[in-house]
């Protein structure tokens, strides 16, 4: 039986052995997991070949190559955490041990593997791979180990660097905040501008490297309120200096600063996988969720009549019928749907019953008609059970979509603008009132959808959308008080429309989420994920006149409109054919994927939704967009080099296609262009390159997956995560399997992971 030095636990497991009584490292980021790939590989094949019967010359030259390099590899990789150990006196004494381990059990591999004490008969007392197998597997679970140790010990410098951007973003805030004069002011918002994009790059680069999903979710939220209350806070600070007595500009301003602050605090909680005073995180239970632990707990029954009591399955369809009550509760419910769900929720605990009844009888009586009879009551229970999901899910998205229709045209918010600066305090009161209504209602509206949201992103994304309605609609309000005290300020007024322009790009939010939602119901491909990473812009001026963001006007947008949608088309058909590869976490289709997912948001651009509001965010989407596919270009180059002359300048050619694409957009994207022709210009050619990398994709993915099933399953190293899944490592069982792999061990991207983090720090 082939063995694995990781077992059924994976790398995950491995970082835990040989480390005696201190706790498992825990693998948080793909970087760290993705490095470990190659050297589980090798590792892995290596000990397979302990119990192979034939020993050739060429099997045991094979063998001592792979273990050789091995060695070579871990001692290039110590020396570069040697460094790190130097470099960091936090990190010296655990990095030295680990470095140590990982020394001696590379050099052990290295001893077992050699040639000279393979060549000799066992009977001679030598210990090789082939005589100690216990050993063999004793090393490779202490080099495990010790390297995901030395990865996760440098691990912590990121964290450390984030730690750093926070504590200089909030002492620049406190500065800020007790500023007195303009030209004070100017100097410390500049300082602050840069500091903020420093730590948004760092917190955009940790959010991709994330593997938790749930954590990815939070921090994109967090790093949201971060991007929208940077210029909230510049204006509400100036128009507090303007305006130095007035309490709702001093309330407007204090609000800004307290919520970056939670939102700060969210990041490093994220980061630091820790919550304040040891508090525990509280969930919202989510009805869609309780839902499907319900039907799983029902189905179960097939398996097993005795797993759980009758009074557990009572007490979880309750707890469901109790949080239909915010449905059937909220003033918004239409009274159809409260109708409708009331009745299924009766239906639904008569359903129980008569599960529970055959339930029952069939622990006393085994006989096929029994067995029949509870078939079917579990099949009408689900069934039921997803009648009134289904009821719940139409009350949330025809509420949504209803309230999002009535307020396109934001009526309340010009009004608000319009009476603000004629000074005019009874009609801003009386349009003050409606927006209170209206955020308690689409309060309420996200309150009702995360409970059909479907997956625990999304669930965090309605909550970020609750919580952002529920504290813009006061800072609107104060703003428009403020305005209405000062009907001739200019900063005032700037100042209302910020928050104002806040509020509209959360209802635009708003709509992709209920798009997403209803994607992820209806089984269709949702939950496409745009790169959320904060834009970059250049350093702030000391007049504080940032470049003025650009939106596409209806007439531009349908000048686009074609181009556009031959763009969508391609996204469905990349997605179609990523579904086709049996391995979805193999290197090309999560690049495949990801590129499709940028171009979905720049298609989503062209017609004016989606989370891309302006010309410059298309343009960074651009430019990570083509980064993207150089990083293809760059597996698909390593993939090749694993192919036979032909398949391989097939292979080639469409990389030769790829590579100047990518780069003629990073170009254009960076490019700088004054004036609405020369914007909209640019905004095409980088769609219509954006169009031209898709083409090439659609024709490189079905290839690519028929090569890779033309060669077998040799090329696990294009596995991007959890590579050590059940009966997913590579067994390679003939004599020539080895040859060639010496060099997929992957030193290069071991040396290049610790040697990124070294120069992030010496930044």
């Amino acid at each position: 039986m082939a063995t694995s030095p990781c077992s059924s636990s994976g790398v995950s497991s491995a970082s835990s052995a040989g480390l005696g009584a201190e706790a498992a490292l825990e693998i948080r980021t793909r970087s760290v997991e993705q490095t470990l790939v190659p050297l589980v590989s090798q590792i892995t094949t290596l000990i397979n070949h302990k119990d192979k019967p034939k020993r050739s010359d060429k099997t045991l030259q094979a063998i001592q190559r792979v273990g050789q390099a091995v060695n070579l590899a871990v001692g290039r990789f110590v020396t570069v955490g040697e460094a790190i150990a130097n470099e960091n006196r936090e990190l010296k004494e655990e990095m030295s041990i680990a470095c140590i381990e990982a020394k001696r059990a590379g050099e052990t591999i290295a001893q077992l593997t050699d040639v000279a004490n393979l060549d000799h008969p066992e009977s001679d007392g030598r210990i090789t791979i082939f005589t100690d197998k216990t050993g063999v597997v004793k090393a490779a679970r202490l080099l495990l180990s010790s390297v995901t140790k030395v990865l996760v010990l440098a691990d912590r410098i990121v964290i450390k660097q984030i730690l750093a951007s926070r504590n200089k973003v909030l002492a620049t805030m406190e500065q800020l905040e007790k500023v007195s004069s303009f030209q004070e002011f100017v100097q410390i918002f500049s300082q602050f501008g840069n500091e903020m994009v420093e730590f948004a790059h760092l917190t955009g680069d940790r959010q991709n490297d994330l593997k938790d999903e749930k954590k990815k979710a939070r921090m994109a939220a967090a790093r949201a309120v971060l991007e929208k209350c940077t210029m909230m806070l510049l204006t509400a600070s100036k128009t507090c200096l303007r305006h130095p007595d007035c309490e709702s500009a001093r309330l407007n301003k204090e609000g800004v600063f307290h919520r970056m602050r939670l939102a700060l605090e969210q990041v490093i909680e994220i980061v630091t996988d820790s919550r304040p005073s040891g508090e525990n995180e509280m969930t919202a239970i989510s009805i869609y969720m309780s839902i499907k632990e319900f039907k799983n707990k029902v189905e179960g029954l097939r398996e097993n009549l005795y797993f759980l009591s009758k009074e557990n399955l009572s007490t979880m369809l309750e707890l469901i019928l109790e949080h239909t009550e915010d449905f059937t509760d909220s003033a918004y419910t239409s009274h159809e749907h409260r109708e409708r769900i009331l009745e299924q929720s009766k239906q639904a605990k008569m359903e129980l019953e008569q599960l529970v009844s055959v339930w029952m009888q069939a622990q006393s009586q085994k006989t096929k008609d029994i067995a029949e009879d509870l078939e079917v009551a579990i099949l009408k229970t689900c069934q039921c059970m997803n009648e009134l999901k289904r009821e719940l899910h139409h009350a949330a998205t025809s509420l949504a979509a209803d309230l999002l229709r009535y307020h396109a045209d934001h009526v309340v918010l010009k009004a608000l603008k319009i009476t603000g600066v004629e000074g005019n305090l009874e009609a801003v009161a009386e349009y003050t009132c409606k927006l209170s209504e209206q955020k308690e209602q689409l309060v309420e509206t996200c309150r009702l959808l995360r409970h059909v949201s479907g997956t625990e992103p999304l669930e965090i994304t309605c909550i970020h959308a609750e919580d952002t309605f529920q504290v813009i609609g006061p800072q609107i309000i104060s703003a428009a008080e403020t305005l209405t005290l000062h009907p001739s300020s200019k900063i005032a007024k700037e100042n209302l429309d910020v928050f104002c322009e806040a509020w509209e790009s959360q209802l635009s939010d708003m709509s992709m989420l209920l798009k997403e939602i209803s994607d992820v119901f209806e089984g269709r491909r949702g939950e496409k994920r745009a790169y959320l990473s904060l834009p970059r812009p250049g350093k702030h001026n000391a007049n504080l006149k940032a470049l003025k963001p650009v939106k596409l006007d209806t007439e531009e947008q349908a000048k686009l409109g074609k181009l556009g949608l031959e763009l969508h088309l391609l996204t469905c058909d990349v997605d179609s054919e990523t579904e086709k590869w049996e391995d979805q976490e193999n290197e090309i289709v999560r690049h495949g994927q990801s590129i499709s997912s940028m171009a979905h948001s720049m298609y989503l651009f062209t017609r004016g939704e989606g989370l891309l509001k302006t010309t410059q965010d298309l343009f960074h989407q651009a430019e990570v967009f083509a980064t993207e596919g150089i990083k293809l270009a760059s597996v698909l180059t390593a993939f090749s080099n694993q192919l036979e002359d032909d398949d391989k300048s097939l292979l080639l050619l469409e990389i030769d296609k790829l590579i100047p694409v990518c780069q003629q957009l990073q170009i254009t994207a960076k490019t700088t262009v004054q004036g609405k022709n020369a914007t909209f210009t640019k905004v095409d050619t980088c769609i219509r390159k954006t169009k031209g990398v898709m083409i090439i994709l659609s024709q490189v993915l079905p290839l690519s997956c028929k090569l890779l099933k033309k060669y077998g399953t040799g090329n696990g190293w294009l596995r991007s995560s959890y590579p050590w899944r059940e009966n997913r490592l590579q067994r390679n069982t003939n004599e020539d399997s080895m040859e060639g792999k010496t060099d997929a061990f992957g030193i290069k991207s071991l040396e290049h992971h610790v040697a990124n983090l070294t120069f992030l720090e010496s930044k």
